[in-house]
């Protein structure tokens, strides 16, 4: 039997959840496992580069402004608390530093050694945040990750020491945990618009060298992990906003978190041999539902499995059918919102949306 996850065919159904995504934008994002990482290199790619200087100072002018009008150094920031120093733009630019405080400059998060310094990588604003040059510094080439005993810990929490992670014991820089989504989010976009050349570069203990995972399975587990428990924030929706008004490219990760488990998940097949969706009559009422949804379909197709997916591709209900044709379930435990519903043989998949309401 073929493992294929196709939440994503179900996600043609569902109207994007933030407004500032252009319409039809991923529309072509229709399949799952690496096809769909595949055809979402294929919506991103190209993008207008712009120049390292001064073309990354300039963009940070509206790419990582706090309310306040400081710059957002996620590296010294204290979310609902106050910073022990801020940068005020242009004037706050590196130039050298002495320790912390002293000036940001723009550091490479996925840095500039693993792939050798070239273009258009090199000034991809997706990746290129402002932060303490002192901190960048602390950080150097480091892989991300999370750290067990600290030999050094910023003012605002985030760390360098020794990895803890299963898998990796190195040397590892950990941002604090609240923005511990944003460098997940960052790298699934790295993985993806660079997919055409990235088992090419020279890499890190974070990279695998192929072209389809990327990452080592220690980091991508530590990636989805970081991704699941730091949300989608509102910083990272006006964030890619900004930068699709330079680059004229998004980070679909942001605009649909979901994207990351139909990617990556241990569920996903690797196979881009997609099984086609069937039309075989399947009723599903009352849909719209307040709590419990009726599932009817022939018999004759032997139904084994019934899974439930949300929309961060997390397995919610799994019921084993024994050939039945009808079942009912009971959804009024769960958050309102859009469900995806798998219906599995041995053979074939079928996926349909729900809404809860």
């Amino acid at each position: 039997m073929k493992r294929v996850l196709l939440i994503a065919l179900g996600l043609l159904f569902i109207q994007s959840l933030f407004a500032d995504i252009p319409s039809g934008y991923y529309t072509n994002a229709t399949s799952s496992g690496y096809t769909l990482k595949t055809q979402l290199y294929n919506i991103i790619k190209d993008h207008i580069s712009v120049s390292y200087t001064p073309g990354v100072w300039d963009a940070i002018y509206t790419t990582d402004i706090k309310s306040n009008g400081y710059v957002w150094d996620m590296y010294s920031d204290q979310p609902g608390g106050t910073p022990a120093y801020d940068y005020t733009l242009g004037s706050d630019q590196c130039g050298n530093y002495s320790g912390e405080g002293s000036c940001y400059n723009r550091e490479h998060s996925f840095p500039k050694s693993w792939f050798d310094d070239a273009s258009p990588m090199y000034t991809e604003l997706f990746h290129l945040y402002p932060t303490d040059g002192y901190v960048n510094g602390k950080r150097n080439n480091y892989p991300f990750g999370e750290v067990g005993s600290a030999s050094w810990t910023s003012t605002n929490g985030s760390k360098l020491g020794t990895s803890n992670y299963p898998g990796y014991s190195g040397t590892v820089f950990e941002p604090i945990d609240e923005y511990k989504g944003d460098f997940a989010r960052t790298y699934f976009y790295m993985a993806t618009r660079y997919e055409n050349v990235i088992s090419s570069w020279p890499g890190s203990a974070m990279l695998n060298g192929t072209n389809n995972q990327c990452y080592t399975d220690w980091a991508l587990s530590m990636l989805i992990e970081w991704h699941t428990n730091d949300p989608v924030s509102k910083k990272e929706q006006d964030r890619n906003d900004a930068i699709y008004a330079i680059q004229h490219n998004r980070n679909p990760y942001i605009d649909h978190p979901e994207f990351v488990n139909i990617i990556w998940s241990g569920e996903v097949s690797t196979s881009s041999d997609l099984e086609d969706l069937s039309e075989d009559a399947i009723s599903i009422y009352p849909n719209p539902t307040k709590g419990q949804v009726n599932l009817k379909f022939d018999k004759k197709d032997e139904i084994n499995t019934i899974k439930i997916y949300n929309l961060l591709g997390e397995r919610i209900i799994q019921i084993n059918m024994l050939n039945k044709n009808n079942y009912t379930i009971d959804l009024s435990k769960y958050p309102k919102g859009i469900y995806i519903v798998q219906i599995s043989n041995e053979e074939s998949n079928r996926v349909r949306k729900i809404i809860l309401k």
